[in-house]
Parts: C-alpha cells; structure tokens; sequence
C-alpha cells in the first residue's frame, strides 16, 4: 500500500497532458483552449498571426494554471505543419495526447458554385483539408509509436467539422467539400487507428457565433428568430469546447469514429 509520501511524489511526476489545437487562439478553437486549459491540459496553440497578436489569449490560458505555447504556421503548407510539429515536440517532449484539428477558413469571396475560382477552391481545401489530414498523419504516427513503447499512453484525435458536410450552401460550396472530407477523413483514420487504442472522433458545430460568422450575423439572427434550431439562439464556442473536453476525458470510450452534434436541433429533420 503506498503511503500518503508516495503518492504525492507521484503525483508530482506524472506528465501532463498536451494537446495541439490548430486554430486555437479565437474562435471554436479557443473555447475548445478554454475548456482544456481548465481541465489541466498542456497547450499548443496553432494560428497563422504573429505571436505578439495573440499574446493576450496565451496570458489568459496561462492564468489558468497550465504550460501554454503557440505556434504559428500555415497547416495548408508542409512547411507551416513541420514548424508546427517542431514547436509540438519541443514543448511537449512526446507524442501529444491529443490533436484537435479545428483550423478552418471561409472562401475569400462568397462566390455561386457556377462562378467560384481555383483560388478559393484551393486555399480553403488546403488549409480545411489537406492540412488537417497530413498533420493527422505525422501525429497518428507519433501516438502509435507511444502507445507501442507503453501500454498507458493515451491518445486521442477529434476533428472539429461542420453541418456544412451534409448542408449544401451554394455559394460557399468548397467549404462544404471540405466538412464533407473531414468527415470521412475522421471515419478513416477511425479505422486505422481503432487496433491502436487511439480514438477519432468529428464534433460537427452548428451556427457557432465567431469571426467567421459575423458578417452574415444579420442573416442568422432572422433565421433563428423563425425558427432554424430547435433550440433559438446562436451556438457559442465554448459549447464545443465541452464537448471536446468531455472526449478528451475519456468519457466515451466505446465510441471512436462517431459524430457529436452541436447545432442546438438545426438538424433534426422536422416537417
């Protein structure tokens, strides 16, 4: 029986957690931080702007009480993913524990499906999609590795979609194609991974209040008012941040490859 002495110099050893959320610094991906942050993960937050702009989100997470980093890069470019993996391996000194793949754009230009341009087609592909899945991959392999060196490892991906993957919008169609990916994307590597004890999962958000939401806010609060969700108002970040929270715990255990909805009952089929 271990004494009291013991058990705290135990406890003092034990690793902390980390988790790598790309996006992270506004947004979903920083009410998934927030969420994290206050269950005692170590963080790494991804985004493209300078380190000084999001000096301020990194304080507020570290007012918490955990090791917190950023680490800028473009998750659309090999480049910008191997300076993200640098950072990753550097602060956490290991495989990561988990990996939310949150970072997504809008088109630049809201452009008819007849009318849109191989430029917004490929950066909003590159950075939803392609990204998410090469970074997937590098670190994927990284947590088999662990689990493989000890049996204790936990390791965890959840893919942040979007109702965008079964809810056709005409004039942001390349943002739909790309959900829709993410959302095989989290079915496969759900497969791969399963053997390995390393669960997938996609948390599909609904109409979440954020940057990329407020220049059609006007839209949004007409079509909430008559009735778009079962439950009437806006969706905030950080009801997936405790969703994500919740998977990342461990609190469904049996459940790799699955969907968790957070759209407040837009989809529930009504007539």
């Amino acid at each position: 029986m271990s004494s009291p002495e013991n058990e705290t110099q135990q406890t003092k050893n034990k690793r902390p957690k980390f988790a790598l959320i790309t996006g992270g610094s506004r947004g979903i991906g920083l009410g998934i931080a927030r969420a994290l942050a206050a269950e005692g993960w170590g963080l790494v937050i991804n985004g493209m702007r300078a380190a000084a702009d999001v000096q301020p989100v990194l304080d507020e997470l570290r007012a918490l009480g955990v090791e917190v980093t950023y680490a800028q890069g473009n998750i659309g470019e090999a480049e910008g993913r191997e300076a993200i993996l640098s950072v990753v391996k550097g602060f956490a000194g290991g495989a990561l524990n988990l990996l939310v793949n949150n970072a997504g754009v809008a088109p630049k230009q809201r452009l008819d499906v007849l009318e849109t341009t191989e430029e917004n087609y490929d950066r909003v592909m590159d950075i939803n999609l392609k990204g998410a899945f090469f970074l997937s991959q590098a670190i994927a392999n990284q947590m088999v590795a662990a689990k493989q060196a000890d049996s204790s490892f936990e390791g965890k991906i959840i893919n942040i979609g979007s109702i965008s993957a079964t809810l056709a919008s005409i004039n942001r169609g390349e943002y739909c194609l790309a959900k829709a990916g993410i959302a095989m994307m989290s079915q496969v590597f759900a497969v791969r991974l399963g053997a390995e004890g390393i669960p997938v999962y996609e948390v599909r958000p609904g109409v979440t209040r954020t940057d990329m939401t407020s220049a059609v806010a006007e839209k949004y609060d007409k079509m909430i008012e008559e009735g778009l969700c079962l439950q009437p108002r806006w969706g905030e970040p950080g009801d997936s941040g405790k969703v994500v929270a919740s998977l990342a715990r461990g609190d469904f255990p049996y459940s790799t490859g699955q969907v968790i909805l957070v759209d407040g009952g837009l989809t529930v089929p009504r007539l």
